[in-house]
Parts: C-alpha cells; structure tokens; sequence
C-alpha cells in the first residue's frame, strides 16, 4: 500500500511547507479534491471513518496523492481530515450518488452469496457480471473501483475487466486487460499489476482498426472462461467491466458486442438517459441481464483531450518510473536482427487479380505486417508480446513494453528502456500509435 508518513505527528515543517488545515465531514458527506499540478498533496484521517474510491482510510498515516490527482473522500458517520492547503480545488459536498451506489453492491453481493451456494450448477454458480457504460467523464472508472473493493473487503476476489483504451487503468492506455483484485485497491497506487492478462490494441481510440478491438475482446473473454471453469471462487466473485467513454454509432457497437462476448448480467448506465433507454429495448430480449441506471457524482469533472493526453504520457511514466519516481529502468541495446517488430492491419485483403473487375482491394485489418526499424521508431512504445513464433502474436498477451530510445541506422542498432534489465521475453514487438516524450 502506497502509505506514507508515519502514523503520528504532520510532516516535517520546512520554510515552504503548506499551511496545515482540518475539514470536518458530515455523516454521508464527502470532501472532493483537484490535486494542484506542480506539487504533491498529504493527507491523513484524524478521526471517524472515511473511504475512498470504496477503500477505508487508516486512521492517523499520512497519504501522500500526486499532482493532478482528483479524488473524493466520503464518510458514512462523519470524520475529520487533516490535510495540506495547497490544493487546485477542495470542497465539501452533502449530495452524492453513494447509497445507490453502495445498494447496487448489496444486491451483487446477494448474487455472489447464490452462486458460492451453488458450485455445481454451472448456471447458478455464476456470479454477477457488471458492465459500467456512460459517456466520457460519467464516472465509470471510479464506480468500477468502488464495487471492486467494496467486494474484496468482504472477502471476494473480483475479476476487474478494463475495455477503456483510451485510459488504461491496468496498464498502459492502448490495452485492453484483466486483474483479480485481492484487496481494496489502493486509492493512490491503483489497480495491483501482479497478475494482470493484456492484450495490446495499440491505440486509443478503436476507430482505428475496430475489428481487431473486437477480436481482442473476444480472446480476453475467451482466457477469462476458462480460468472461470477451473475456479469456483473466482466464478462465483465474478467481475466488473469497465468501458470506454465512446457510445455513438461504432461506439455503441463495440458496447454490444462486449454485453454479449463477456454474458454480462448487470448494464450500470451512468448519467445518460438515452443510451439507458437504448440498451433497455436491445436488452429486453435477454431476460437474464439487468440494465440499470444510475446517477453520476457531481463531483465528476471534465476533461479536455490536452488533459488526456497529459494523463496518458503520465501512465507510460509510471510505468517505467513508478508513481513516485521509485523505480528504475534499464537501458539496453539490440541487434536490429535480434528483434521482429510487426503492426496488425494493413496490406490487401486479396491481389487485384483475384477481384472482380472493378473492385478496389481494402485492407485486412487482422494481418500481420512486419515493420522495418528505422528512425520513425523514435518515441515509439511498443508491446513484447508473450509469443514464442509469429503465428502466435494475435492470440497472446503481452509481457510487458519497452521505449524506443535511439535508433543507429550504420551500426543497427536499437536501444530501448524496460522495466527490467536481462533479455526480453520474446523476440516478437508490437507497434501501434502509442509515444511517448521524456520531458
């Protein structure tokens, strides 16, 4: 857990420290904070009982959040926070979603309890599957982790399924990814990254190539079945499905095909009464899912695409730097014939020959296209894919991503950053849009 501090006393007073202040909450009332964006934020729970993103506070340690974060902290019976006055924004407000919220979670954990019951009906043995869909800025990320972590404190350990590739809550943005969650999710770490199941679309957004968005994620739900069938607990626990923000005309498609690739049970729809509408009358056919609508947080805030991009520079960050600049990756050097770097899409379907007269031959969106490593690689994240040959790379996940740091075209040579010195998993690299800029 990502707790720092000790448990008494504030921090060490210096001659630019903030001022100290302390914020009284109200039974069901939360305190919602913008992190400023040039300087971390401490925090700690003086008294009562506080959670955030559905995980409780230690009483008395510190926390210390990131510049830019933006969290709320909610309290059930009231509570008292000591906090830094350095904040973008900070405010207390009385009117919050949190016991639809937390009521939705009653009645899965009423879901989970039947299925524990039932571990040799292979029907009734299945816990609930939610899906959180909404528009850009709904909230669906944060719900995601409420429902998550109130169920692993009840002892479950729930199978968080992440489809938004423009965010990436797992992992990098441009994934599509699985974890099962163990614990409460930490509110400054996130999601564990101890068992995670990626798949690299390259991406964010599917527009792109929305057809191999589609067979991704078929083949995450296809591993997630299996491990099911040969895990009663986690079956029964279940899983959460987080979505992209994307619900319009090809947005809307992808958001069907997901309900029915992973059988979801549960549609949360978050702030929108037309797509609820929508889902309810395309649903109504399968007796079986419950679509539910569900009120956003007025402390959601909205985000333009410069802020986006920022977070998502800041994702590839931390994933080579660590949240707090504690890790410390390893330079290396290869062989340009060392490495097979390929893209999915492109290339014709079909030689014009073999086309009726007239026909235009389009792109395969599933083909496999070998990449020539030269310096338009700069910059460039790219996926090691798990795949011991070429056959292999569409239906394997992904061990990890290196940065492409320099490219010497008369000596071939290529230099990356990895997490992690020794040799790469695989031979076999991914490529997509995904940069990056060490600024």
């Amino acid at each position: 857990m990502a707790y720092g501090g000790t448990p008494s006393g504030p921090p060490a007073a210096s001659g630019s420290s903030p001022a100290m202040k302390q914020v009284k909450l109200e039974k069901e009332s939360e305190l919602r904070i913008e992190v400023s964006f040039n300087s971390s934020l401490r925090l700690r729970l003086l008294n009562g009982t506080a959670e955030i993103f559905g995980t409780e506070m230690p009483p008395e340690n510190w926390l210390i959040f990131p510049p830019r974060m933006k969290f709320a902290i909610f309290t059930w019976y009231g509570a008292t926070i000591e906090m830094q006055d350095n904040t973008e924004t900070d405010y207390v407000a009385d009117e919050t979603p949190m016991i639809s919220y937390v009521n939705v979670h009653a009645v899965l954990e009423g879901r989970r309890n039947r299925a524990k019951a039932s571990p040799s009906d292979s029907d009734a043995s299945q816990g609930p599957r939610v899906i959180v869909v909404g528009p850009t800025d709904s909230g669906k990320s944060t719900l995601s982790r409420m429902l998550l972590s109130w169920a692993a404190k009840q002892g479950w350990k729930p199978t968080f399924v992440d489809l938004d590739i423009g965010q990436g809550s797992i992992t990098l943005p441009g994934c599509i990814a699985a974890s099962p969650i163990e614990m409460p999710i930490d509110p400054v770490e996130g999601i564990p990254l101890e068992m995670p199941l990626v798949y690299f679309f390259g991406h964010n957004t599917p527009t792109v190539n929305a057809d191999l968005y589609r067979v991704l994620v078929k083949e995450l739900a296809q591993i997630l079945e299996r491990q099911f069938a040969g895990n009663p607990e986690s079956r029964a626990a279940g899983m959460v499905i987080n979505t992209m923000g994307f619900i319009d005309g090809l947005g809307y498609d992808l958001l069907l095909h997901a309900i029915d690739t992973f059988q979801a049970t549960v549609v949360l729809v978050l702030g929108q009464e037309k797509l609820c509408s929508m889902l309810k009358d395309v649903l109504k056919r399968k007796p079986n899912v419950d679509v539910v609508k569900l009120q956003k947080s007025g402390g959601v805030v909205s985000r333009n695409s410069k802020f986006r991009a920022s977070a998502r520079s800041q994702r590839i960050r931390e994933y080579f730097y660590g949240l707090s600049n504690d890790l410390s990756p390893h330079s290396s050097i290869a062989n340009f014939n060392d490495l097979s770097i390929y893209k999915v899409g492109g290339g014709p379907q079909a030689p014009a020959s073999a086309l009726p007269i007239g026909a235009q031959p389009v792109a395969d969106p599933m083909r496999l296209v070998p990449v020539n490593i030269n310096r338009d690689l700069l910059n460039l994240v790219l996926a090691v894919s798990f795949a011991k040959e070429q056959d292999q790379i569409l239906s394997s996940n992904i061990a990890g991503f290196i940065w492409i740091t320099d490219i010497d075209i008369p000596r071939k040579k290529i230099t990356y950053l990895a997490p992690s010195g020794g040799e790469l998993p695989s031979k076999f690299l991914l490529m997509g849009s995904l940069t990056w800029i060490e600024t």
